[in-house]
């Protein structure tokens, strides 16, 4: 991600530094040393899925369709969309990151699902809500069925939108939006099945559960949210806190349903928990809310170990969550 040419030692001075997502240098030179060089779409030999890419000016998509599909078509059905959006503190990774590549071929198969994964712009390059408009705009561009394999082969009465981290946050954002809570046209069903939120990232001023009740700590840990937000009210922004007086209801959110997963080793747990405790409070019961709590694992754990046993489990839970009725 760095520019090319020599940089002045001043220049090349780190001025800011989020862990190992984002690295940024006075020279305005951006480093993002977890990433991995991207991979292509095309048939993936382990499952069986074909991905493509479709651009689509600020963003672009990458299209799964799983082995399934043709015969599927062939008997007049049409198979659930899950539009993915991936992690990265806003600032990092790809539809194209290796580890989202595997895991959407893998999830696509297993559904079967025709998959939609956001290539999002990114902050500090482009500042929020940059990605939540491209993710938005994705979502309509799913919905309208513009694409001739989205046309042919996509259930648009079974969309769902999942994401981890960063993109779980923006599949909230996504289910509360106006404009897609006024997409079904008015009628009684909501224009999205199912959301799944992974490790959701959001935070708040006040603690939650077990979180950390240093106000210091608090700060640090929404300091990459202030960077990729400069726009931002604060650490009760909405759009980071769900759960802060004046967001939007949550009793008002687009999907018939919705799955929260959490793992025992994230700080991020509390959260997650609570974001799913208050809209099962808010629809007037848990039904239609699914918790999963992955106990022995951190943060976004299947998308470094997608082998193991508990990584599977969440496959499992997803698959059951897309095809149940």
């Amino acid at each position: 991600m760095a520019s090319s040419g020599a940089a002045p030692a001043e220049a090349d001075e780190v001025v800011r530094e989020f862990g190992p997502l984002l690295r940024v240098y006075k020279s305005g030179r951006v480093e993002r040393p977890l990433v991995a060089p991207p991979v292509a779409p095309g048939l993936d030999a382990a499952t069986g899925v074909d991905s493509r890419d479709v651009h689509l000016g600020d963003y672009s998509v990458r299209l799964y369709l799983p082995p399934s599909a043709a015969a599927a078509a062939e008997g007049g059905k049409k198979l659930p969309v899950v539009v993915y959006i991936h992690g990265g503190g806003f600032v990092a990774e790809s539809a194209a990151s290796p580890s989202y590549h595997r895991f959407l071929n893998t999830l696509a198969a297993a559904c079967p699902a025709l998959g939609v994964s956001v290539e999002y712009r990114l902050a500090p390059e482009h500042p929020l809500p940059a990605a939540y408009d491209d993710c938005l705009a994705a979502l309509r561009w799913t919905l309208s069925a513009a694409d001739p394999c989205v046309a042919a082969h996509g259930d648009l009465a079974r969309v769902f939108v999942a994401g981890d981290s960063a993109g779980a946050n923006i599949c909230h954002h996504l289910a509360a939006h106006p404009d897609v809570l006024a997409a079904n046209g008015g009628g009684a069903r909501r224009t999205l099945k199912g959301a799944a939120l992974i490790h959701p990232w959001f935070w708040g001023s006040e603690a939650v559960g077990e979180e950390t009740r240093d106000p210091a700590a608090r700060a640090m840990g929404a300091g990459l949210w202030f960077y990729a937000c400069p726009e931002t009210s604060g650490m009760d922004d909405p759009r980071m806190n769900p759960m802060a007086p004046g967001a939007p209801g949550l009793d008002t959110l687009a999907c018939d349903r919705v799955l929260v997963c959490a793992a025992e080793g994230d700080f991020l747990r509390w959260r997650g928990r609570a974001y799913a405790e208050a809209v099962a409070a808010a629809r007037g019961g848990q039904e239609g809310v699914e918790l999963l709590e992955t106990m022995g694992e951190g943060h976004v754990f299947y998308l470094f170990k997608p082998d193991c046993d508990k990584a599977k489990e969440m496959l499992d839970k997803m698959v059951a969550f897309v095809n149940a009725p």
